[in-house]
């Protein structure tokens, strides 16, 4: 039986419909380009919703400044995909000035799908969660 609760309204599977289009977005950027993340639980919630590219967790053990100027290295572009959270907005603050240049023609990503998922969460490893709710899937894993 379905209850009243588990139809997901009108604006949920809008909201929903436009954060798939900027994962699947996201992947398509994803496939040259890295993405960075916070941490390990991020990195595997944008497995589960279908990101095949590299995706590089923030936190390796390395200082701030030595992961950026590794990043400077080696590669030429980074989707910059951290957190809105304090925590997340401090790092991406930080990132954002080590790495100029390297991540800003991505940045709407970020603000795109933080955008889209209000006040619901505030971290990437969240959103295949959200995504589940907000199409009425909650009972289903992807």
């Amino acid at each position: 039986m379905v209850r009243q609760k588990d139809i997901p309204s009108l604006d949920d599977i809008e909201r929903a419909e436009r954060l798939r289009k900027i994962i699947e977005a996201l992947n398509e950027v994803n496939k040259n380009i890295p993405i960075i993340v916070e941490g390990n639980r991020d990195v595997y919630a944008l497995r589960k919703l279908g990101l095949t590219g590299e995706i590089i967790a923030l936190h390796n053990g390395k200082s701030l400044y030595n992961f950026c100027l590794d990043i400077a290295e080696r590669l030429q572009k980074v989707v910059l995909l951290l957190d809105w959270d304090k925590k997340g907005e401090n790092l991406y603050k930080a990132l954002s000035l080590y790495l100029n240049g390297y991540w800003e023609e991505f940045s709407f990503f970020r603000e795109i799908i933080k955008v889209n998922c209000q006040k619901d969460i505030k971290d990437i490893e969240g959103i295949p969660k959200l995504l589940r709710r907000l199409e009425g899937n909650e009972g289903h894993r992807y």
